[in-house]
């Protein structure tokens, strides 16, 4: 094809490599590609022509005179000057929103408006044109403050202050140029993802994390982007996986908007960005712009396995439904802007650039130019973003490694860039952090010395050592409880290992799994220690294992008839000779039978909630079992639904699984009466939990195989706070269903202070205590006693 990219940038130099790249793929697909303006290091790649990319005439004629079959415009400006409705007016294929659709950046009051018409989950605003209306919304919405130009601001429109005054000051300078709007702050981890549109038919590319802050830790003043990540691992933890998190964001933002515009009568034709916010309340929209994002493009586009011309010209031709979604390759790619000195502010240019061919042979490694040009044989600078150095590599290690070992080779008077990008998902810096001077990676001894900060260790994970306990030997740590069996009957492999922690799947957990399977009974003891996502926080919840402990007992009480493993729950033991509990651990402790356990978890669901939602808007069913269309988030279900997910090995995640599938881990039979059980144990359950004006929205069993009958046994604790999802019935009825009897306190507020970095910071009293409460109005509730 012959291309017209528009454009001068970074972003604009990534969508001509990607083009490019494409001849040497296995499709061999070759384009004539012609940049207008274009820069110094795109130049090298392909033919530049000096035209005014803002100026629809100046595009238009140019595009009919040159055959161009294809245009694609890269910055912001052009889409609202109304470059890509004059040129579509000519009957060329133009990748890129007309103006009436590119307002989704051009005004974000606009944008407002179609996330509200279009049911888009966003913060509150409000657009403001004096100096008083600016002081009253920001007293109406309180610090934070967020304050934003209404139109184009090239990256520089927004503040976030605490500080009243500069928030006041920041609307005042741009309210000169037009009005401005004051936003509800939103606290969480940001991320940006694309989805290439032909006006009704949406597909997604994958989400990058960009850094918009001056310098290292997310300080200084905002850029238009000094680096960025692709992809995020730490969605999975978050989402269960990136691409449920990607359904997620399709479903409920992407389509939604996009059909809202074609109800309109003004399609969007390109690709919309969505700045995204994870906060404690959902996935929030912070903006829509209507292009490719800079820095992200630099580490989305490497890693696009389809053809990026056939995803551009599809869009274009409105033929995207009949191509398949985008795939991406399983490398790490993350991009470093090198920065002219004093930007944001004025940057100082016309400086020369050295070293750039030496960057761009380490292995990995390519340049996108953004403010360059050639000056008397010299390449200068002409711009406060240079240029985005860009790594790919196995693991986000490698990655990093090669990004600044490249940057190190560059040289730039008062050039600036940041240390840090990428290093939250850098799997190598705790080995790094542990290793001596004599082992160092020849690549990280590359790394400039201001990088130095970024090494951090993984979390330990592990906690105090378990109590000794007279009669008990310590076999296992899980991370809430610690379990025991009676010391005459520990085998010589607990004698040799003692009471230490141990994991799965090595022979040491092997000899544990001996020792449980040979004891008449086991002591589970609950501790204090709280969880969330995957790490045990500190410092625990007071009397968590007692009150959790108190209730599963109370639950089991009210399941009878239902096999179950505790026997010391007021039952007698029988023949069994069994060690006293020691009173210390009695209250949040259960003596119990040792079966012989499914590998499986019996998950019911009677509201729709969590992963089941989201799993749902992306298939219209959760684990194989089709529910009806038109559901919402919280929504009760026709009748409960049996979800089963595998259980993974300890540190692994679980995987949800269709019943077909637990036939093949158990047999037909055993799974029949799992599920059978499981539904018959939570309609129980929340019938009576509705009695106390509780909902059960959702809960988890396990089972194990006695090992004497056979019998199916309900095993573990059950329906405590931490395995089910327990909702206030008359927050419910209001609407608002974050009124839940769990730890979703401490979810909701690690989310929103933790960016996964190290090791989590210490809970807040007023978290652990509010937690607390929670579990003990749960309790008084259910059981009309006081906990």
């Amino acid at each position: 094809m012959k291309i017209l990219v528009l454009g001068s940038g970074a972003r604009e130099h990534a969508i001509v490599s990607a083009l490019l790249a494409e001849k040497g793929q296995p499709h061999e697909i070759t384009h004539e590609i012609i940049v207008a303006p274009g820069n110094a290091g795109i130049a090298v790649d392909a033919e530049t022509r000096p035209i005014d990319p803002n100026d629809p005439a100046a595009v238009t004629n140019f595009v009919t005179e040159n055959g161009i079959e294809l245009v694609v415009i890269g910055p912001e400006a052009p889409l609202v000057a109304g470059v890509a409705d004059a040129v579509r007016s000519r009957g060329v294929a133009v990748f890129g929103p007309g103006s009436a659709a590119a307002a989704l950046e051009g005004s974000k009051t606009f944008a407002k408006r179609i996330m509200e018409a279009a049911g888009v989950p966003t913060g509150r605003a409000s657009r403001a044109a004096t100096t008083s209306d600016v002081e009253k919304t920001l007293d109406a919405f309180g610090a934070p403050y967020v304050v934003k130009a209404d139109g184009l601001a090239a990256g520089k429109g927004v503040l976030v202050t605490e500080d009243r005054a500069a928030a006041l000051a920041h609307a005042e300078s741009w309210l000169a140029h037009g009005d401005v709007l004051i936003e509800e702050f939103l606290d969480g981890l940001e991320v940006s993802l694309f989805f290439v549109s032909d006006g009704h038919t949406v597909v997604p590319l994958s989400p990058a994390q960009d850094y918009k802050r001056l310098r290292d830790g997310d300080e200084g003043p905002n850029t238009g982007g000094m680096g960025a990540y692709s992809p995020l691992p730490w969605l999975d933890d978050e989402f269960e996986s990136e691409e449920a998190f990607v359904n997620e964001v399709l479903v409920s933002i992407a389509l939604p908007t996009i059909r809202q515009l074609a109800h309109e009568g003004t399609p969007f034709i390109g690709l919309l960005y969505c700045g995204l916010i994870l906060t404690p309340a959902g996935i929030r929209v912070i903006e829509f712009n209507a292009r490719f994002g800079d820095p992200e493009t630099q580490v989305v586009l490497p890693r696009l396995q389809t053809p990026l011309s056939e995803l551009l010209l599809a869009a274009a031709t409105g033929t995207l439904a009949t191509i398949a979604r985008p795939t991406f390759s399983p490398q790490s790619a993350i991009t470093v802007v090198l920065a002219s000195e004093n930007y944001p502010d004025t940057p100082i240019t016309g400086r020369e650039l050295t070293g750039l061919e030496a960057a761009a042979a380490v292995e990995g490694v390519h340049l996108a130019h953004a403010a360059t040009a050639v000056q008397d044989d010299r390449l200068i600078t002409t711009g406060g973003r240079v240029l985005s150095v860009v790594a790919l590599g196995d693991g986000f290690g490698q990655a990093r490694r090669r990004a600044y070992r490249a940057l190190g080779e560059i040289g730039l008077e008062g050039g600036q860039w940041r240390t840090d990008i990428a290093a939250r998902v850098d799997e190598t810096l705790a080995t790094a952090a542990g290793s001596s001077a004599s082992g160092a990676d020849p690549e990280t001894s590359a790394l400039p010395a201001a990088a130095a900060h970024d090494i951090v260790s993984d979390i330990a994970n592990d906690t105090a050592s378990p109590a000794a306990l007279d009669g008990w030997q310590h076999v296992y740590s899980g991370k809430v409880r610690d379990i025991y069996v009676p010391a005459p009957r520990v085998a010589a492999a607990g004698e040799a290992h003692g009471a230490g922690r141990h994991s799965a799947g090595t022979d040491v957990a092997r000899d544990i799994g001996a020792a449980l399977a040979e004891a008449p009974a086991l002591l589970v003891v609950a501790s204090d220690r709280v969880s969330a996502f995957d790490y045990v926080l500190e410092p625990g919840i007071p009397s968590k294992g007692a009150l959790l402990t108190t209730l599963s007992r109370w639950w089991f009480e009210q399941l009878e008839g239902f096999a179950n493993h505790v026997l010391s729950n007021d039952r007698e033991v029988g023949a069994l000779l069994l060690p006293t509990v020691p009173a210390p651990v009695v209250e949040r402790s259960m003596v119990v039978k040792s079966l012989e356990m499914f590998p499986i978890e019996c998950v019911v669901r009677g509201y729709l909630s969590g992963s089941g939602w989201v799993e749902y808007q992306a298939t219209q069913s959760v684990c194989g079992v089709a529910l009806p269309a038109g559901l919402s988030d919280g929504d009760k279900l026709p009748v409960p639904i049996y979800t089963p997910a595998f259980k993974a090995e300890l540190g692994e995640h679980d995987e949800n699984i269709t019943y077909e599938r637990t036939v093949e881990l158990v047999g037909s039979e055993a799974a029949a009466q799992l599920r059978g059980l499981s539904l018959g144990i939570y309609a129980r359950a929340a019938e009576l939990a509705e009695t106390r004006g509780i909902i059960l929205a959702d809960t988890k069993f396990e089972f194990g195989a006695d090992r004497v009958t056979g019998e199916i046994t309900l095993a573990d604790e059950v329906l405590t706070s931490d395995s089910s999802r327990y909702w206030d019935a008359a927050a419910y009825d209001s609407g608002d269903r974050t009124a839940s009897f769990d730890k979703q306190i401490v979810r909701n507020w690690l989310a929103a202070n933790w960016d996964k970095t190290g090791t989590p910071p210490a809970l807040p009293p007023e978290i652990v205590e509010r937690t607390a409460a929670r579990y003990r109005e749960l309790i008084e509730r259910l059981t009309g006693s006081p906990a």
